[in-house]
C-alpha cells in the first residue's frame, strides 16, 4: 500500500467519524485542499443492487447545472451531411474508417464518443478498446444518434453518465473545487436525484445505502443521507 503523505494524512486527521450534511461537507473539501492543481470533487454512492443480474443494473445520464469544469474532446463517427454538423457543433475529431483504425493503432486522444446509428458497424469492432473505458457509444446514453449536434451540446455542457460498478457503487465527478459551493451543491443533488430516478424495479429493500464525497487529493465524508429527502422534495 502507499504511503500517505503528510498534507493527506493531516486533512484526513481532520475528519470526524459522522455522517456530515451536504453543505458542510463541501466547505470542509474546499478547505482542505492542498494541492497545486484543481481538484475535482467525486461522488461514490453504494447502492443495495446486485449488477450481476441485468434487471438490478442501474446506469443513466445526467446534465450538471454547472458542469464538470472539464474541458471534453469529442470523437464523433459520422458520414455525409452528418460530418459537418458535427465539426459545426464543436466536434475536435469527426471521421468514420480512418478514425477506427487510428484507434486500433493505439491513438487515443478524446475523452467521448459520439456515434450516428449507421456507423456503429464500424464503431462495434472497437468494442475491446472502448469499452472497458468507459467510451463505447450507447443508445441509453443518448451517444448513438442521428442528432450529433445536441449530442455534443450535452457533453460539452456538462452531462455525465453514470454506470454501478461490481460492487454495487457509483462513482461521478461533480466539478471542480474553485466552482462555487452552491454550484458543487446544485450539482451534487442533480446527479443524486438522477440515480433516484435510475432505480430498477427489481431492486428490493433499501436501495441507497451510503454516499460519501471526496476531492481528487483528499479524504472521503460520509454524507448524511437526509440529502436524499431533500432531493426528492
Amino acid at each position: 500500500m502507499a504511503k500517505l503523505g503528510k498534507k493527506h494524512q493531516a486533512a484526513k486527521e481532520k475528519v470526524e467519524q459522522r455522517d456530515y450534511q451536504l453543505a458542510e461537507a463541501i466547505s470542509f473539501l474546499k478547505d482542505s485542499t492542498y494541492t497545486k492543481f484543481d481538484e475535482t470533487l467525486e461522488i461514490a454512492v453504494r447502492l443495495g443492487v446486485d449488477p450481476k443480474h441485468a434487471d438490478q443494473m442501474v446506469r443513466g445520464t445526467v446534465v450538471l447545472p454547472h458542469g464538470t469544469g472539464k474541458k471534453v474532446r469529442i470523437l464523433v463517427f459520422a458520414s455525409g451531411e452528418k460530418i459537418k454538423e458535427a465539426e459545426d457543433a464543436g466536434a475536435d475529431h469527426v471521421g468514420g474508417e480512418e478514425l477506427g483504425k487510428k484507434i486500433q493503432d493505439g491513438w487515443m486522444d478524446f475523452d467521448a464518443v459520439v456515434a450516428t446509428p449507421d456507423m456503429m458497424r464500424e464503431v462495434g469492432r472497437l468494442g475491446r478498446v472502448l469499452g472497458p473505458r468507459g467510451l463505447m457509444p450507447n443508445p441509453k446514453s443518448g451517444t448513438v444518434t442521428f442528432d450529433v449536434a445536441k449530442a455534443i451540446q450535452d457533453i460539452k455542457a456538462g452531462k455525465v453518465e453514470f454506470r454501478v460498478d461490481k460492487a454495487g457503487v457509483i462513482h461521478a465527478p461533480l466539478g471542480k473545487l474553485s466552482f462555487e459551493a452552491d454550484q458543487l451543491q446544485e450539482n451534487v443533488e442533480s446527479l443524486a436525484l438522477a440515480v433516484l430516478r435510475a432505480k430498477p424495479s427489481a431492486a428490493k429493500g433499501k436501495y441507497v445505502l451510503g454516499i460519501s464525497l471526496s476531492s481528487t487529493m483528499g479524504p472521503g465524508l460520509k454524507i448524511d443521507e437526509t440529502v436524499l429527502q431533500t432531493v426528492e422534495a
